[in-house]
């Protein structure tokens, strides 16, 4: 076996240092159970990853120096496919249903096997990291993977561990990721030939037959939403995070596609990350070391950190150039509309090290209402906070799961519904303890349609949504008069900085309000249906703050 070794690398403008080609001594990749004959290429740098992707015409280079990929058949990642396996840790434990799907322990082992066999005698491309940028709760992550950018990936988006720790690194958890791999549904127990399975006793994770590096960083995310409530009393959070100059400690929630990345990536606030935190109980912790953001109609002027963090380093997926260049094309959504990018957190030149904060002193809910029927801006009560964490109403957003072509309304539990192994209350329950203890302020911020439904309106104009956000943030909408909306009961500012008039109140976008009302009307029993299932468990407060049918 052949282990390829180079030198110590250090990223340019960066503190993290990464020793590339060692296989640690503890590490060796026999304890994987593959014997291969091929080439272990272990924690190789960026660029070393880049350069074997080009020599095997994996991708190619965009006009800015980051690594262009397609992912093949699957562009999103694929809910309906992915399982947990049943045991004593996970059995009573584990909140069962469409996204935690179970799976038999004996299956998960014979299709472990089944990709040991299949990765044996092919090259191998062994990546360490960890995740949790907070010291008490740091893991160990090795994925092993069979394509070079699945590895670059994991660096990407993982905490590159010094020299040090990487020669005595000790992984928590294992990823095997080998998207060439095809289960055989008859006989493996999966839905079809693509899986993500998650065991929580053995700490392994299998990831086969997709190419979608998202499917990794998920599985990540979900984990820690296990361990981390359930064992350490740390809320595990579906959300962007930043910091003010005056320390103040922001975080939005919110699905894929409602504006998490591009919100937090504010020049004037320190980027703490950009998807996944932690709350303990000395603040907020990103669980990343790396940012995984939409690129469809991404232009410098709109999103100016985002634009100019895909530089080296970082890979494109799904973009097509522009006929004869390398220059991506941002609108192009010929592949998917799901066009992603992943970059170090470090290419975000406000990127706050280490990556965290203190309590929050503002939480942003956002949503992309399909319907145009929620004001883009509320304040809302601890109550109305609770019922919105709790409802996670949104659209999901065309092309970020598979067989989405366009916005769906849909509601997802804690703005992560696919992503959480404990009952939903568990994690509302946490959070309301968290705002009663430290008083945030909480805003509901519609990042969808206005003036009508998709299809009839308009997406809300993204400079409006940042002056918002920023007015709300500084203190300027503390005293404004407030309306509250006659079905939902929020809210809404009459007026904000940067934001024309007869913005902020929904129904004065509408050209037939009788029509506003019966829609809305429509969502609020959305609401009402989709909240019965939580309100055994929800206070009569919570339950007060329904929509008024």
């Amino acid at each position: 076996m052949d282990y390829l070794c180079t030198t110590i690398f250090e990223y340019q403008n960066s503190n993290r240092m990464n020793l590339h080609g060692v296989v640690p001594p503890n590490a060796q990749l026999e304890t994987t159970g593959i014997s291969s004959t091929g080439n272990v290429y272990a924690n190789l740098s960026p660029s070393e990853l880049v350069q074997i992707s080009l020599e095997r015409n994996l991708g190619t280079l965009s006009d800015t120096g980051a690594l262009m990929i397609e992912t093949g058949e699957f562009t999103g990642r694929s809910p309906q496919d992915k399982f947990t396996v049943e045991d004593e840790l996970t059995r009573d434990s584990v909140d069962w249903n469409q996204f935690n799907q179970k799976f038999p322990k004996d299956k998960f082992e014979q299709l472990r096997l089944k990709m040991i066999d299949y990765l044996n005698g092919r090259d191998i491309f062994l990546q360490d990291n960890f995740a949790c940028a907070h010291p008490n709760y740091r893991i160990g992550v090795r994925v092993v993977a069979e394509l070079p950018w699945s590895a670059q990936f994991a660096s990407n988006m993982f905490i590159i561990p010094t020299a040090e720790e990487l020669v005595h690194f000790t992984p928590d958890w294992t990823i095997y990721n080998a998207p060439g791999f095809r289960a055989n549904p008859s006989e493996d127990g999966t839905r079809q030939h693509n899986f993500s399975i998650i065991d929580f006793s053995r700490k392994i994770i299998l990831i086969g037959g997709s190419g979608y590096t998202g499917e990794i960083k998920k599985s990540i995310f979900t984990i820690l939403n296990f361990e981390l409530p359930w064992q350490k009393n740390v809320l595990s959070m579906h959300c962007s995070a930043n910091i003010g100059k005056e320390g103040d400690t922001t975080v939005f929630f919110g699905l894929s596609g409602t504006g998490k990345t591009t919100l937090s990536a504010d020049p004037e606030r320190m980027l703490i990350g950009d998807d996944e935190h932690g709350w303990a109980d000395d603040g907020v912790f990103n669980f990343e070391g790396g940012c995984y953001a939409k690129c469809i109609d991404l232009t410098e002027e709109k999103e100016p950190d985002i634009f100019k963090a895909i530089k080296s380093g970082a890979i494109l997926e799904n973009i097509t150039c522009y006929p004869n260049t390398v220059k991506p094309d941002y609108s192009n959504c010929t592949i998917t509309e799901n066009t992603r990018v992943s970059y170090p957190i470090d290419h975000i030149r406000n990127a706050i090290n280490p990556s965290r904060g203190g309590h929050p002193k503002n939480i942003v809910f956002l949503t992309c209402d399909a319907y145009g029927i929620l004001p883009p801006i509320s304040k809302l009560t601890t109550a109305q906070a609770m019922y919105h964490f709790i409802s996670g109403y949104t659209a999901k957003v065309a092309g970020t799961e598979a067989g989405v072509t366009e916005p769906k309304a849909t509601f997802s539990a804690c703005f992560g519904a696919p992503f959480i192994p404990l009952h939903p209350t568990y994690y509302a329950k946490m959070l309301g303890e968290r705002i009663e203890k430290y008083k945030p302020q909480i805003w509901l911020v519609n990042t969808g349609w206005t003036g009508g439904p998709y299809g009839v309106g308009s997406r809300m104009k993204l400079n409006y949504t940042r002056a918002m956000i920023s007015a709300a943030l500084a203190g300027q909408l503390d005293h404004a008069n407030y309306n509250t909306h006659e079905v939902f009961g929020l809210h809404f500012p009459e007026s904000c900085p940067g934001v024309p008039e007869g913005i902020l109140d929904p129904s004065s976008t509408w050209e037939n309000k009788e029509e506003y009302l019966l829609k809305a009307k429509a969502l609020a029993e959305l609401f009402n249906k989709n909240f019965e299932k939580y309100k055994g468990k929800a206070s009569e407060d919570i339950i007060a703050a329904s929509p008024r049918v």
